[in-house]
């Protein structure tokens, strides 16, 4: 009995934790709000706005949603996560089968100005490969911002 106990407590366990992770995943609808509230705080305070997503209390880094931004020819000019990446040109970053930048780049600079961009990204603390999505929006500075979400399954 102790061990059929210690099993059924193991295996709740493990259950919970998986909810738990689940909760802390964005999703479709909360990465384009995020990143159309990105676009007005960038049209209303240009690269002022950096610091503002960059800040884990600002608003713009929620679950695993945070926001990037990119100028139209390649170069990463903000990254919330990932600092080092600033200033780097990303157009024909491929690591995973995908010339994902080159994809938002296009379509940032499509007559919409914005939009979804599919491509491959390891899932958070795995290696695995998962389907994720990108929305990205040009702002009236002339780059664009996105913020990317896992696609459910």
């Amino acid at each position: 009995m102790k061990k059929l106990t210690y099993i059924l407590g193991i295996t709740l366990t493990a259950l919970s934790l998986n909810v738990l992770a689940a909760d802390e995943i964005g999703n479709e609808a909360e990465a384009q709000a995020m990143s159309e509230k990105a676009a007005t705080l960038v049209n209303e305070k240009g690269d002022e706005a950096f610091t503002v997503f960059a800040d884990k209390a600002g608003g713009y880094q929620e679950k695993d949603l945070y926001v990037f931004c990119m100028d139209l020819e390649g170069k990463m000019l903000s990254h919330a996560i990932k600092p080092e990446l600033v200033g780097q040109e990303m157009k024909d970053f491929d690591k995973y089968g995908d010339k994902l930048f080159l994809n938002m780049i296009d379509t940032a600079k499509s007559t919409e100005g914005k939009g979804w961009v599919e491509y491959k990204w390891p899932y958070p603390g795995t290696e695995d490969l998962k389907a994720k999505k990108t929305y990205v929006i040009k702002n009236d500075k002339g780059f664009f911002c996105g913020v990317g979400a896992y696609v459910a399954e």
